[in-house]
């Protein structure tokens, strides 16, 4: 059964219902049991439920997915410090409810925080069923103007001072995933390993810090009717770092209606109707007051990255170490490294690759 925009279950996997229930009875004061539980998608593979009591409250639960995770991996602790931080703060963000750091409740560390209307958009069909054309035409706008807040805070004034390094943020990533290309790659590219090189020697010097999203885009977005960001979502990868790597990534997946890509579903923002990535550009330049004449030495990092980045998913598959993967999809994963490798050169050329 489908319900709120999910699947209605009364075995949710990896929720313990008795447990669960009796536990956050215990610390949120207007919740009235029996819950409702039903399974949204998306959210990483982290388990995400949106429950609702008795008495018409509603609110979403987070947890890891089943079975032995690395440390840093699905980490609700951190998305709940984020969360925390940013609820008091101009950055739309689900209000804090309740974490649980007791594994034995229901086998995992989970949240529970409240649930905001508006869906996020993975695929152009999300964006037709959802927004009219003029509510596509506000996003745009309200998309960088949320980025650009995050961008302005003062990480130790929030109390996100230890949330990762602060130095050469780019750098380190450029020296980690060229690392997981040359121990992953099925296949020569010399445009990668080329790139390699150009991005290491015209680096720019990184000018702030910056609590950074890490996955900003309309999939990890609450995106209201009206088509303005309701709230930002999935935080367990952000950490410190150059907020202009950040604002490139969100560009980066700001397809124009026609656009080539190498997925077989086309994005959400190739829908008619939105804003151009010239024009969101010019919104973020004038909400944070920052210059972004090197922003494409940072989409073409962007590009190089995500080649990587499929490259290493694509590298586990084929040796069994992954599944859920459809043969279609495993078909695709070298035309989307192709790609990626051909749109950070196309970017570089502009800087004078």
């Amino acid at each position: 059964m489908v319900a709120a925009q999910g699947e209605l279950t009364t075995d949710p996997i990896g929720i313990d219902i008795d447990a669960v229930t009796g536990w956050l009875l215990a610390r949120v004061d207007w919740l009235a049991a029996p819950l409702r539980w039903i399974r949204l998608p998306g959210g990483h593979s982290n388990f995400t439920y949106r429950v609702e009591d008795a008495a018409g409250h509603a609110f979403v639960l987070r947890r890891p997915p089943l079975g032995e995770l690395l440390p840093s991996a699905h980490d609700m602790g951190r998305e709940w410090k984020l969360i925390s931080a940013l609820w008091p703060t101009a950055v739309p963000v689900p209000e804090p409810v309740a974490y649980c750091d007791d594994e034995s409740v229901t086998g995992a560390r989970f949240f529970a925080m409240g649930f905001v209307e508006g869906r996020p958009l993975y695929s152009i069909e999300d964006t037709e069923e959802h927004l009219d054309v003029a509510a596509r035409g506000r996003t745009g706008d309200s998309f960088m103007r949320t980025l650009a807040a995050l961008h302005a805070l003062d990480p130790d004034e929030i109390g996100l001072g230890d949330l990762g390094k602060r130095d050469s943020y780019v750098g380190r990533q450029l020296k980690r995933w060229y690392q997981s290309w040359n121990a992953s790659k099925t296949t020569e590219n010399p445009d990668v390993d080329r790139l390699s090189t150009w991005l290491v020697e015209r680096l720019p010097e990184q000018g702030r810090v910056s609590v950074v999203h890490g996955d900003y885009g309309l999939h990890n977005c609450r995106i209201a009717a009206d088509g303005t960001v309701a709230a930002v979502v999935d935080w367990e990868i952000s950490t410190l770092g150059d907020p202009l790597a950040d604002l490139a990534y969100a560009l980066n997946a700001w397809l124009h209606p026609g656009e080539p890509t190498a997925r077989e579903v086309a994005g959400p923002t190739q829908a008619p109707g939105f804003g151009t990535r010239d024009e969101l550009i010019a919104t973020y330049e004038e909400a944070s007051g920052t210059s972004l004449s090197e922003i494409e030495y940072y989409r073409a990092f962007n590009h190089w990255k995500t080649a990587c980045i499929v490259q290493g998913v694509y590298a586990r598959y084929l040796q069994g170490q992954k599944d859920g993967v459809t043969g279609e999809e495993l078909e695709e994963m070298p035309r989307r490294i192709a790609h990626a490798v051909d749109l950070a050169v196309d970017a570089a050329r502009t800087l004078g690759y």
